[in-house]
């Protein structure tokens, strides 16, 4: 036999294979998919929304033929005759398969719509309702998912950050709501601020002050929740010199740029958005952020193969580059506030964090009220930093 003819011998089965196997799902580069994408805030809130409007613009540059439907700022003071029910209602006659509900504001009658279309995907972005270890497990149906990136990495450089930067010893902590999520993502923080104050900057842990005032919802509603700018003036008045934001807009920047303006070395480090720095680039220490365009991605490209399965994903970030934004779920950008020095040490302490030398939730931790939470030596697992029910010992502001 020639040589030939054994090539196409060899190649036969190599063809039948190719031709009879699954695709995976990230070569999957066109198919027919409408889906939508339910937004509490603006689109081009330079936050949180507009964090997830650009994950969905990320599966139509990679799915030709996706289309998104967006429904923005759903929330009872922009749009208070507006349900999810409605929205979704308008999105499956529009033709979505797949529904992505982006808040926990959210989380309750997202089971509810997906009960009302069970041919259709529905993903819930930060509940539990999918998680079988949950609290709430069995209360999602079979159609509905949850995706959470894994913030609580982030925060941690983020206090590591502002730790480093500080010349009074005092944080501010610009919190929303007070649920579960924002207590450990806030609790984080500290904990990186309290790790890198002792060991970076050689200073006890326990004189760095971190106070969390929480205004009442995700952004200023006027009448309704406090208003950030005057939270943030506060903390400045009071001593801090640096700001984290934990709400969805950019009120800590903003206000941090006004006194760096009127001559105060102040910092702040924005939340949500990889581009919240460019607010204030000069005093931005850096901004932890969402990724969505990937796990997106993902879950689209299921959908279409017909491939999807129920899932509670809490996608941790790409520590091998936290701005590679085709693999992290969350990231890390540094601001033009960070000195060489910090940078320095703040890349160290990422690289421990990456390779588990460091673990911020390692115990002794207690709660705000003395109660021992996580034991000498011992790590927190999933459940208990996910329900972390106080504030941590320490920390200065309300836990309810």
């Amino acid at each position: 036999m020639n040589s030939n003819k054994w090539l196409i011998v060899l190649l036969i089965p190599l063809l039948l294979l190719s031709a009879c196997g699954p695709s995976k799902p990230e070569e999957i580069t066109a198919g027919e998919l409408t889906f939508g994408i339910i937004l509490v805030g603006p689109k081009n809130d330079h936050g949180w929304s507009q964090a997830h409007y650009e994950g969905g613009l990320y599966v139509e540059e990679n799915i030709e033929g996706a289309e998104m439907i967006v429904f923005e700022s759903l929330n009872p003071a922009d749009k208070p005759e507006a349900t999810l029910e409605g929205v979704v209602d308008e999105m499956v006659d529009q033709g979505a398969t797949l529904v992505f509900t982006t808040s926990d504001e959210f989380e309750e009658d997202t089971v509810g719509v997906a009960e009302k279309y069970p041919e259709v995907a529905f993903i819930n972005i930060s509940g539990d309702d999918a998680w079988a270890d949950g609290q709430d497990a069995g209360e999602a149906p079979s159609n509905e998912g949850n995706i959470m990136g894994k913030m609580e990495d982030m925060k941690a450089v983020a206090g590591c950050a502002a730790a480093l930067a500080t010349e009074t010893g005092k944080l501010g902590y610009l919190g929303p709501l007070i649920n579960f999520e924002t207590r450990r993502l806030t609790a984080s923080a500290y904990l990186g601020a309290r790790y890198c104050y002792e060991n970076y900057r050689g200073i006890d842990p326990n004189e760095l002050e971190f106070t969390v005032t929480w205004i009442g919802f995700w952004f200023n509603i006027p009448g309704v929740t406090l208003d950030p700018t005057e939270v943030a003036t506060s903390f400045f008045d009071a001593g801090a010199d640096v700001i984290l934001s934990g709400i969805d807009t950019t009120e800590a920047i903003d206000v941090a740029s006004q006194q760096a303006q009127r001559g105060e070395q102040v910092w702040a480090i924005p939340y949500d958005y990889e581009g919240a720095c460019e607010n204030a680039p000069d005093i931005c220490l850096g901004v932890p952020y969402f990724n969505w365009g990937p796990a997106y991605l993902e879950t689209s490209q299921a959908v279409i193969a017909d491939a999807w399965t129920q899932a509670w994903d809490w996608n941790p970030p790409y520590w091998d580059d936290l701005t590679d934004n085709t693999k992290t779920a969350v990231g890390w950008i540094d601001g033009e506030g960070l000195t060489d020095e910090m940078k320095a040490d703040l890349d160290d302490f990422i690289s421990k964090m990456a390779s588990d030398e460091v673990n911020v939730w390692v115990g002794p931790i207690n709660l705000q009220d003395g109660t021992e939470y996580v034991p000498a030596d011992e790590v927190a697992t999933d459940k208990e930093i996910w329900y972390l029910p106080q504030l941590l010992e320490g920390m200065e502001g309300p836990s309810e």
